[in-house]
Parts: structure tokens; sequence; C-alpha cells
């Protein structure tokens, strides 16, 4: 990796208060500039995106969210080509919810006076979603990111600083903010750049780094045109006992990829028998591994895909 994805690494993997933010749009708007972009750092609503390119004149965004999450107890769990175990893993996490409210309002209703009661609990209640919300969203900053998305950044990153300049008008980067708390980075650059939402395609690297087998999961419009889905294939190539599938059957991969009609997300998943393909270890303190290999495969791809984009 080069020197500015190592320092990344080891000193800004925390991107979560507005002040880190900042820091880090600094820092990589100055690397990006002193090897020949013009970044740009573009605001929209509740988001401010690092964006290096002309993404209206652009053939290719190559996307990633730099925004980190609030440390949770438990990981969330991905399985992309497994709706059944997607859903079952997403109510499980809601359930202590649930289990909370009944637990506060019984508490409520046996040992408060019934006329209490009747307007204490539902506050109660609205008290308690609100605190797990808070917590989802703006909870203590989990301090190792390294999967999610200090590997998506890292991507970027690498492939950018290689980019070679005859080819930087064919791809445009960006960096979204806030794409943890409902992907309004991503929304607002779509909202913006209307032209390359409907008709660019755009590769969203988001949890790359943990994980030997990179999968692409493309959007509908994508997914029907199998030229286009071909060119992934021979860009990207498996590498070091690593796969790469572009998945052309069901899948779902929740990121910013989705506010593009020509996206595709990218992750790395593990396999198990019973679940199939799988993600772990996100948005918790065991968030710490990035497979440098990963990002070599990727980054050559990048830089393949932009070589042949005519």
């Amino acid at each position: 990796m080069t020197e500015q994805s190592k320092k990344v690494l080891a000193e800004m993997q925390v991107r979560k208060s507005r002040r880190q933010k900042e820091d880090f749009r600094a820092w990589l708007c100055h690397e990006l500039e002193a090897a020949g972009y013009a970044p740009a750092v573009e605001e929209g609503f509740a988001a401010r995106n690092v964006v290096a390119g002309d993404p209206d004149k652009a053939k290719v965004l190559l996307t990633a969210h730099y925004d980190t999450q609030a440390v949770l107890p438990v990981p969330n769990f991905i399985t992309p080509r497994n709706p059944f175990f997607f859903v079952l893993y997403q109510v499980l996490i809601v359930l202590p919810l649930f289990l909370a409210v009944g637990l506060a309002e019984g508490l409520i209703f046996a040992f408060a006076p019934g006329f209490v009661a009747w307007w204490l609990a539902p506050l109660s209640c609205l008290s308690i979603c609100i605190f797990f919300i808070w917590w989802l969203l703006d909870g203590k900053a989990n301090r190792h990111t390294a999967n999610d998305n200090t590997s998506g950044v890292l991507t970027l990153l690498e492939t950018a600083l290689a980019l070679p300049p005859e080819h930087r008008d064919r791809v445009c980067f960006v960096f979204f903010d806030n794409e943890e708390k409902g992907m309004f980075g991503s929304a607002a650059f779509a909202k913006k750049h209307k032209s390359a939402k409907k008709h660019t395609v755009a590769l969203n690297f988001d949890c790359v780094g943990d994980g030997d087998s990179i999968q692409f999961f493309p959007q509908r419009r994508l997914k029907k045109n199998e030229a286009a889905l071909e060119r992934l294939e021979a860009a990207f190539l498996p590498a070091a006992g690593r796969d790469v599938q572009v998945v052309r059957g069901f899948s779902l991969y929740p990121s910013d990829n989705a506010n593009f009609k020509k996206g595709a997300g990218v992750c790395a998943l593990k396999h198990k028998k019973v679940v199939g393909y799988y993600m772990d270890r996100i948005h918790t303190n065991r968030d710490t591994i990035l497979d440098e290999a990963n990002i070599a495969l990727l980054r050559d791809g990048c830089l393949r895909y932009a070589a042949a984009l005519d």
C-alpha cells in the first residue's frame, strides 16, 4: 500500500464527528491535489462529499463512503445472497428493543397507579425507541473500521494515485458522507448529478477488506446489460486465492449503490455451508481485518476497467 493508505489505516480510522470528518476531508483533498487532481467538497443535505473528477463527463464513478459508524454490541451480519438469514438476523437485532419496551411497560402497569401508567407507558416506549435510534446513529464511535469502510476508502485512494493521467478524465472518484445515517451523501450526489445517476456505471466499494470472495452486486438496470457485466469480469480478475463473482441472480446489498440506476455494490465475503456467503465483524471492535491483497486486486481491476473504456 501507499504511504497515504498506511496513514489512513494507522491514524484516521475514526471519521465520525464533525471535526474528524473535516480533518479527513482536508487531508484527502491535499493528497489528491498533490497527485494532480482538482478535488471539490460538494455539500448536500446532511452530507459533504469529496469529488475528484467530472461526474457529468466521466464514464465510470468509483465510490465509497468515508463516514464511520457507532460501535455496537453485536456485529451487523449480512448475507447478500440469502434473504432468509438476512431478514432473520435483522429481526433478532431488533428483538431486544421490543423486549425492553415490553419490560418497561410491564413494570409501569404493575407498580404505577392506573391514571399515571396510561400516560407514562407510551412515554417510556418512545424514550426507549429514541435511545436505540440515537445509539445506532450517534452513539460512541467505533475505533476499529478496517473493513467498514476504511477498506473502500483505501481502494479509491490507491486507484486514484495509480491511475495514469491519460485515463483520469474517464473516472470520477466520489467519497460519500453519511452512508451510515441513511445514505445521505450518495442521495445528495445523485440529486445533483441526475445524468450520472441514470446513465453512468457506479462501482461502490463498501467492506472489501475481510473475505476471500470479491463479489459485485449490480442494480437491476446494470444486471440486464450482459456486455457491461462481462466488462467487469474481464477487468477484475481472481488472484492470490481470491475469486471474483459478478452476481446475476437475486441479491440484496444495502449500500450507496442503491442510489444509482447502473450501480453495483462491491464487497468481500466469506462462505459457510448453511448461510452461504456472509459478512461479519463490522460495526464492532472486531472490525480489524483489512487484507491488502483485496485492495490490490480491486485497484488493479479499476485500472484495467478504466483503460478499457472507450
